[in-house]
Protein backbone atom coordinates (compact mmCIF):
# COMPACT_ATOMS: atom_id res chain seq x y z
CA UNK A 1 0.00 0.00 0.00
CA UNK A 2 1.33 3.40 -0.94
CA UNK A 3 1.69 6.32 1.45
CA UNK A 4 2.21 10.04 0.94
CA UNK A 5 5.41 11.63 2.21
CA UNK A 6 5.97 15.37 2.62
CA UNK A 7 9.48 16.81 2.39
CA UNK A 8 10.64 20.21 3.59
CA UNK A 9 13.60 21.21 1.44
CA UNK A 10 16.33 23.83 1.60
CA UNK A 11 18.44 24.65 -1.44
CA UNK A 12 20.88 27.10 -2.94
CA UNK A 13 19.30 27.87 -6.30
CA UNK A 14 22.42 29.37 -7.88
CA UNK A 15 23.31 26.36 -10.01
CA UNK A 16 19.76 25.44 -11.04
CA UNK A 17 17.28 26.57 -13.67
CA UNK A 18 14.57 26.79 -11.04
CA UNK A 19 12.36 24.19 -9.40
CA UNK A 20 10.41 22.80 -12.35
CA UNK A 21 11.84 20.13 -14.65
CA UNK A 22 13.16 21.50 -17.93
CA UNK A 23 14.69 19.34 -20.68
CA UNK A 24 18.47 19.42 -20.56
CA UNK A 25 18.60 21.80 -17.59
CA UNK A 26 19.49 21.11 -13.92
CA UNK A 27 16.46 21.67 -11.67
CA UNK A 28 15.59 20.98 -8.05
CA UNK A 29 12.60 18.83 -9.00
CA UNK A 30 14.73 16.83 -11.44
CA UNK A 31 17.38 16.06 -8.81
CA UNK A 32 14.79 14.99 -6.23
CA UNK A 33 12.97 12.74 -8.70
CA UNK A 34 16.18 11.06 -9.80
CA UNK A 35 17.62 10.49 -6.33
CA UNK A 36 14.34 9.32 -4.75
CA UNK A 37 13.72 6.95 -7.66
CA UNK A 38 17.20 5.49 -7.25
CA UNK A 39 16.90 5.20 -3.47
CA UNK A 40 13.45 3.59 -3.47
CA UNK A 41 13.69 1.65 -6.74
CA UNK A 42 10.39 3.23 -7.79
CA UNK A 43 9.42 5.81 -10.39
CA UNK A 44 9.07 8.83 -8.11
CA UNK A 45 7.67 12.22 -9.18
CA UNK A 46 7.49 14.87 -6.47
CA UNK A 47 4.78 17.54 -6.45
CA UNK A 48 6.01 20.91 -5.21
CA UNK A 49 3.88 23.39 -3.32
CA UNK A 50 5.14 26.08 -5.71
CA UNK A 51 7.87 26.77 -8.23
CA UNK A 52 10.90 28.99 -7.86
CA UNK A 53 12.78 30.59 -10.73
CA UNK A 54 16.44 30.15 -11.69
CA UNK A 55 18.75 31.50 -9.01
CA UNK A 56 16.09 31.71 -6.29
CA UNK A 57 16.87 30.01 -2.98
CA UNK A 58 14.73 28.21 -0.39
CA UNK A 59 14.90 27.31 3.27
CA UNK A 60 11.42 25.81 3.54
CA UNK A 61 10.21 24.54 0.17
CA UNK A 62 7.63 21.73 0.36
CA UNK A 63 7.02 18.73 -1.89
CA UNK A 64 5.12 15.45 -1.62
CA UNK A 65 5.36 12.06 -3.31
CA UNK A 66 3.73 8.63 -3.10
CA UNK A 67 5.76 5.53 -2.29
CA UNK A 68 5.32 1.91 -1.33
CA UNK A 69 8.54 2.02 0.73
CA UNK A 70 8.52 0.73 4.30
CA UNK A 71 10.86 3.54 5.43
CA UNK A 72 9.15 5.52 8.24
CA UNK A 73 8.04 8.98 7.20
CA UNK A 74 10.46 10.82 9.46
CA UNK A 75 13.44 8.79 8.20
CA UNK A 76 13.24 9.72 4.51
CA UNK A 77 15.25 12.90 5.17
CA UNK A 78 18.14 10.88 6.59
CA UNK A 79 18.03 8.36 3.74
CA UNK A 80 17.89 10.79 0.81
CA UNK A 81 20.38 13.34 2.17
CA UNK A 82 23.17 10.80 1.83
CA UNK A 83 22.99 11.10 -1.95
CA UNK A 84 21.79 14.64 -2.58
CA UNK A 85 24.29 17.28 -3.77
CA UNK A 86 25.61 19.68 -1.16
CA UNK A 87 23.36 22.53 -2.35
CA UNK A 88 20.10 20.62 -1.68
CA UNK A 89 19.00 19.27 1.70
CA UNK A 90 15.79 17.70 2.95
CA UNK A 91 15.54 19.25 6.39
CA UNK A 92 12.53 17.19 7.50
CA UNK A 93 10.12 14.54 6.27
CA UNK A 94 6.85 13.05 7.47
CA UNK A 95 3.91 10.98 6.36
CA UNK A 96 0.76 12.97 5.56
CA UNK A 97 -2.79 12.08 4.54
CA UNK A 98 -3.00 10.17 1.26
CA UNK A 99 -5.06 12.92 -0.36
CA UNK A 100 -2.83 15.81 0.77
CA UNK A 101 -1.92 18.11 -2.13
CA UNK A 102 0.28 21.12 -1.26
CA UNK A 103 -1.22 23.33 -3.98
CA UNK A 104 -4.84 22.61 -3.09
CA UNK A 105 -4.89 23.38 0.63
CA UNK A 106 -5.02 26.86 2.19
CA UNK A 107 -1.63 28.06 3.36
CA UNK A 108 0.46 31.08 4.24
CA UNK A 109 3.69 31.36 2.26
CA UNK A 110 6.61 33.57 3.30
CA UNK A 111 9.45 34.97 1.20
CA UNK A 112 12.41 37.17 2.07
CA UNK A 113 14.20 39.48 -0.33
CA UNK A 114 17.67 40.66 0.77
CA UNK A 115 19.45 43.78 -0.43
CA UNK A 116 23.09 44.48 0.37
CA UNK A 117 23.23 48.26 0.70
CA UNK A 118 26.80 49.53 0.68
CA UNK A 119 29.33 50.96 -1.76
CA UNK A 120 30.78 47.56 -2.63
CA UNK A 121 29.33 44.05 -2.52
CA UNK A 122 31.39 41.46 -0.60
CA UNK A 123 31.96 38.45 -2.88
CA UNK A 124 30.50 36.05 -0.29
CA UNK A 125 27.11 37.85 -0.42
CA UNK A 126 26.84 38.18 -4.21
CA UNK A 127 24.75 35.00 -4.62
CA UNK A 128 22.37 35.70 -1.75
CA UNK A 129 21.58 39.41 -1.88
CA UNK A 130 20.97 42.09 -4.51
CA UNK A 131 23.54 44.89 -4.44
CA UNK A 132 22.26 48.48 -4.21
CA UNK A 133 25.19 50.84 -3.67
CA UNK A 134 23.35 54.16 -3.24
CA UNK A 135 21.36 55.30 -0.19
CA UNK A 136 18.13 53.44 0.59
CA UNK A 137 15.48 54.74 2.98
CA UNK A 138 14.00 51.59 4.50
CA UNK A 139 11.40 53.61 6.41
CA UNK A 140 9.93 54.98 3.19
CA UNK A 141 10.06 51.47 1.72
CA UNK A 142 8.14 50.08 4.69
CA UNK A 143 5.57 52.87 4.42
CA UNK A 144 5.06 52.07 0.73
CA UNK A 145 4.79 48.35 1.49
CA UNK A 146 1.68 48.84 3.61
CA UNK A 147 -0.36 49.89 0.55
CA UNK A 148 0.06 46.31 -0.75
CA UNK A 149 -1.24 44.57 2.39
CA UNK A 150 -4.68 43.00 2.00
CA UNK A 151 -6.59 41.39 -0.87
CA UNK A 152 -5.89 43.10 -4.19
CA UNK A 153 -5.61 42.53 -7.92
CA UNK A 154 -1.82 42.37 -8.35
CA UNK A 155 -1.75 42.58 -12.16
CA UNK A 156 0.71 45.50 -11.93
CA UNK A 157 3.07 43.28 -9.95
CA UNK A 158 3.06 40.22 -12.22
CA UNK A 159 5.20 39.40 -15.27
CA UNK A 160 3.67 38.08 -18.47
CA UNK A 161 3.81 34.32 -18.89
CA UNK A 162 2.22 33.25 -15.62
CA UNK A 163 -0.48 30.59 -15.63
CA UNK A 164 -2.65 31.84 -12.76
CA UNK A 165 -6.42 31.90 -13.33
CA UNK A 166 -6.79 35.12 -11.33
CA UNK A 167 -4.51 38.00 -10.37
CA UNK A 168 -6.20 38.46 -7.00
CA UNK A 169 -3.99 37.58 -4.04
CA UNK A 170 -3.92 38.38 -0.32
CA UNK A 171 -0.82 39.73 1.41
CA UNK A 172 -1.11 39.23 5.16
CA UNK A 173 2.13 40.93 6.17
CA UNK A 174 4.77 42.96 4.33
CA UNK A 175 7.62 44.67 6.13
CA UNK A 176 11.00 46.24 5.39
CA UNK A 177 13.79 46.42 7.96
CA UNK A 178 17.50 47.11 8.07
CA UNK A 179 19.82 44.73 9.88
CA UNK A 180 23.43 43.65 10.17
CA UNK A 181 24.65 41.41 7.39
CA UNK A 182 25.78 37.83 8.14
CA UNK A 183 29.31 39.17 7.72
CA UNK A 184 28.84 41.22 10.88
CA UNK A 185 28.77 44.57 9.08
CA UNK A 186 26.22 46.74 10.87
CA UNK A 187 23.02 47.75 9.10
CA UNK A 188 24.19 46.85 5.61
CA UNK A 189 21.27 44.61 4.64
CA UNK A 190 17.73 45.71 3.93
CA UNK A 191 15.31 42.80 4.25
CA UNK A 192 11.83 42.67 2.72
CA UNK A 193 9.61 39.98 4.28
CA UNK A 194 6.24 39.14 2.73
CA UNK A 195 3.61 36.58 3.74
CA UNK A 196 0.62 35.83 1.54
CA UNK A 197 -1.79 33.16 0.40
CA UNK A 198 0.04 32.86 -2.91
CA UNK A 199 2.08 34.88 -5.38
CA UNK A 200 1.92 35.57 -9.11
CA UNK A 201 4.80 35.07 -11.53
CA UNK A 202 7.70 37.31 -10.38
CA UNK A 203 5.36 39.10 -7.95
CA UNK A 204 7.75 39.24 -5.00
CA UNK A 205 10.66 40.37 -7.17
CA UNK A 206 8.54 43.15 -8.71
CA UNK A 207 7.40 44.25 -5.26
CA UNK A 208 11.06 44.30 -4.19
CA UNK A 209 12.12 46.26 -7.27
CA UNK A 210 9.33 48.78 -6.71
CA UNK A 211 10.14 49.26 -3.03
CA UNK A 212 13.82 49.73 -3.87
CA UNK A 213 12.85 52.59 -6.21
CA UNK A 214 10.79 54.14 -3.40
CA UNK A 215 13.80 53.82 -1.09
CA UNK A 216 15.94 55.58 -3.69
CA UNK A 217 13.50 58.50 -3.75
CA UNK A 218 12.26 57.94 -7.30
CA UNK A 219 8.66 58.36 -6.15
CA UNK A 220 6.79 58.79 -2.86
CA UNK A 221 5.37 55.83 -0.93
CA UNK A 222 1.75 56.68 -1.79
CA UNK A 223 2.53 56.20 -5.49
CA UNK A 224 2.48 52.45 -4.86
CA UNK A 225 -1.27 52.65 -4.26
CA UNK A 226 -1.75 54.18 -7.71
CA UNK A 227 0.46 51.48 -9.24
CA UNK A 228 -1.69 48.79 -7.68
CA UNK A 229 -4.92 50.40 -8.88
CA UNK A 230 -3.57 50.78 -12.45
CA UNK A 231 -3.60 46.99 -12.99
CA UNK A 232 -0.86 47.49 -15.56
CA UNK A 233 2.63 45.94 -15.30
CA UNK A 234 4.23 49.05 -16.82
CA UNK A 235 2.97 51.12 -13.86
CA UNK A 236 5.15 49.36 -11.27
CA UNK A 237 8.91 49.21 -10.77
CA UNK A 238 11.57 46.93 -12.18
CA UNK A 239 11.87 43.22 -11.44
CA UNK A 240 14.62 42.76 -8.86
CA UNK A 241 17.27 40.05 -9.56
CA UNK A 242 16.59 36.47 -8.48
CA UNK A 243 19.64 36.12 -6.20
CA UNK A 244 18.11 38.15 -3.36
CA UNK A 245 14.98 36.00 -3.08
CA UNK A 246 14.49 33.10 -0.68
CA UNK A 247 11.38 31.01 -0.02
CA UNK A 248 11.31 30.82 3.76
CA UNK A 249 8.45 28.38 4.29
CA UNK A 250 4.77 27.47 4.46
CA UNK A 251 2.16 27.42 7.19
CA UNK A 252 -0.52 24.93 6.15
Amino acid sequence: MKKCIMLTIAYDGTGYSGWQIQPGEPTIEGVLNAELSRLLNEDIHVTGASRTDAGVHALGAVAVFDTASSIPGDKFSFAINQSLPDDIRVISSKQVADDFHPRKVPCRKTYEYRIYNDTFMPPTRRLYAHHVYGPLDEKLMNEAAQYLVGEHDFTSFSSAGGQALTSVRTIYELSVRREASPLGRDDKEVVITVTGNGFLYNMVRIIAGTLIEVGQGKYPPEEVKAMLEAKDRSAAGQTAPACGLCLMGYDF
